[in-house]
């Protein structure tokens, strides 16, 4: 038996959910889990339904599921077993790339590294060890936007599901955050925003003596570091770190973060509702 995971998301209503399983049962899909969530603010509903059945009417399904939705309703059906692209850019810090190759190498993350881009040539030993693509794209004597036409043209070639920015130290334009659908850009970044904006955050929160430090990964927008959130940890310190040690036990946080963010996305458990995100 195949399984499927059937994506819904739409105005709130009274029996959405039996409209739903009622075209399961109607086409012999077993719903082997389902989550849903009704926000009570602007009356969306979203709903993730694993299904398992034959899927060689998967169009005709999709499509009596819709006509029993409201108008405004966005219906997907994805396999779970494909293994989805991604394209990751970097600067000079290793840890969250490091990570994600040798989850994606191991089998732990559902997700083939198509390319890795870097705007310093640093880590391309790291790509080229996992036999990995790595390209220099020097931002040295280029305009903003002419590094970032060069870096959109890269990615676009290598036509990847999602483009993860793991330390990638650059701050986006408007222009080529819009040159992606939202949802496909995925950032990771220490938690301290805003407090600490700018330059060695980690020393920022050494001289203001924190007692916990974390990270956020979350889809990335024109505000920065203000889209929608995906996932968040922290863990404690006290006055025995230094700045230094503050800096390594937050590296551990973000790579764990990003790869917790990463494996809901590729599971198909995260919407985006307005600047917020429902994750199942």
């Amino acid at each position: 038996m195949e399984q499927r995971i059937l994506l819904t998301e739409c105005s709130d209503g009274v029996g959405l959910i039996a409209k739903v399983t009622g075209a399961c049962f109607k086409y012999n899909f077993n719903v082997i889990r389902q989550d849903q969530y009704a926000s009570h603010e602007d009356k969306k509903f979203f709903m993730r339904s694993v299904l398992e059945g034959d899927f060689s009417v998967s169009e005709n399904f999709l499509a009596e599921v819709k006509s029993n939705l409201p108008p405004d309703a966005k219906v997907r059906l994805n396999d779970a077993t494909v293994r989805r692209k991604l394209a990751v850019l970097v600067t000079k810090e290793a840890h969250c790339l490091g990570d994600l190759l040798m989850k994606s190498y191991s089998g732990a993350l559902n997700a083939d590294i198509v390319m890795v881009a870097g705007n310093y040539p640093d880590l391309g030993d790291l790509a080229e060890k996992f036999n990995v693509p790595f390209h220099w794209v020097s931002h040295e004597g280029l305009s903003r936007e002419e590094h970032e036409e060069q870096m959109c043209r890269l990615i676009d070639s290598y036509n990847p599901d999602y483009v993860v920015l793991a330390k990638y130290m650059r701050i986006l334009s408007p222009k080529m955050v819009a040159h992606f659908p939202l949802g496909k850009l995925i950032n990771i970044h220490h938690s301290f925003l805003p407090a600490f904006i700018g330059a060695k955050p980690y020393q920022q929160a050494f001289d203001r003596g924190v007692k916990i430090i974390g990270a956020t990964a979350h889809f990335v927008t024109d505000n920065l570091d203000e889209g929608p959130i995906i996932e968040q940890d922290v863990i404690k310190v006290n006055h025995r770190y230094s700045a230094q040690s503050m800096a390594r036990a937050g590296r551990d946080v973000e790579r764990l973060v990003l790869m917790r963010a990463l494996n809901k996305i590729l599971a198909d458990k995260v919407f985006i509702h307005s600047n917020k995100t429902v994750v199942f």
